[in-house]
């Protein structure tokens, strides 16, 4: 039970952390410019920073087929939530319709993903949900992207390689791999800024939460979605995984990281494309609050199902 009690710990932590974000928001500590530096600060430094971290570890023929397992069910997941957003939402209105479809193909596992499982299953796990997170992007930049607009197979690709989050991978593995222990300055540093990671996450996703009406919020199809990303898709997952006896802790890394809320690229590309931004802002706000409920007890059903 150590699991389910880290997580509720950590969903308590993450849901004062959103507080924070809340209130700075609410006090005039964000503006629009000041929270989409601080976003792009994140992803572009701080993120990376944590993804290399995760690596410092020893590899061994456990953790490499471990990684070959992680990745090949994040495609998996990837392709079947792909498929749910094709049938599931065929009698929304168009611009609805591109907003779920895209928050069911994209999460928001990267963004809260890596805090929530480096919590529950240290930094062994944190370099597992890493190498899950490859294909979610390859999602995010084709798939999910073109429910907007058209995307190229070049931009995509150019895209993903450069990605600061996918060349950290990079590091993290050849680092891993010729087994090179980098001076402790520069690894201080880099522990240093992996170390914000939780709290200024969950502070940006305060300050965009605090912009949306909650008496707005629900109606019945964000009830649906919401059953669908929350539950319905990492119960899946947890079933098909369970059937093919997948470990443990790849099974329950997988399991939390399906069952993120909706990504916060939802309302950026719904409101850059003109499609209906404020639902999708809407989505990613119920979603993120109805996860701090739902993480815990997916959690737990990893717990119990072994």
């Amino acid at each position: 039970m150590s699991g389910f009690l880290n997580m509720i710990h950590l969903q308590l932590l993450l849901f004062l952390l959103i507080l924070v974000g809340i209130y700075a928001r609410k006090r005039g500590f964000f503006t629009d410019e000041t929270r989409k530096n601080l976003t792009d600060f994140f992803i572009n430094i701080i993120l990376p920073a944590n993804i290399v971290a995760s690596f410092h570890v020893r590899l061994t023929n456990e953790l490499a087929e471990n990684a070959g397992q992680i990745l090949l069910i994040a495609f998996g997941v990837q392709f079947f939530q792909w498929g749910l957003s094709k049938i599931l939402y065929l009698r929304v209105a168009h611009g609805r319709q591109m907003v779920v479809r895209y928050a069911t193909i994209c999460s928001n596992s990267g963004f809260m993903g890596n805090p929530v499982i480096q919590g529950v299953y240290g930094t062994e796990g944190l370099m597992y949900a890493s190498i899950f997170l490859i294909p979610v992007r390859i999602f995010m930049w084709s798939a999910g992207l073109s429910l907007f607009t058209v995307t190229s197979r070049r931009e995509t690709v150019k895209k993903l390689l450069l990605h600061p989050c996918i060349i950290a991978v990079y590091i993290g593995i050849v680092l891993m791999l010729i087994d090179y222990r980098i001076p402790t300055f520069l690894n201080d540093t880099i522990v240093s800024l992996s170390n914000c990671t939780t709290a200024l996450a969950m502070i940006i996703i305060g300050s965009i939460l605090a912009d949306v009406d909650l008496r707005t919020v629900v109606d019945r199809l964000m009830l649906y979605y919401s059953a669908i990303r929350l539950l319905l898709i990492p119960l899946m997952v947890l079933l098909v995984l369970r059937l093919l006896h997948i470990s443990p802790l790849l099974t329950g890394i997988a399991v939390l990281l399906a069952g993120m809320p909706a990504g916060s690229t939802t309302a950026i590309l719904a409101m850059q494309y003109d499609c209906d931004a404020t639902y999708a802002s809407k989505c990613v706000l119920f979603t993120t609050l109805l996860s701090l409920a739902t993480l815990p007890l997916l959690s737990w059903l990893v717990q119990i199902t072994r």
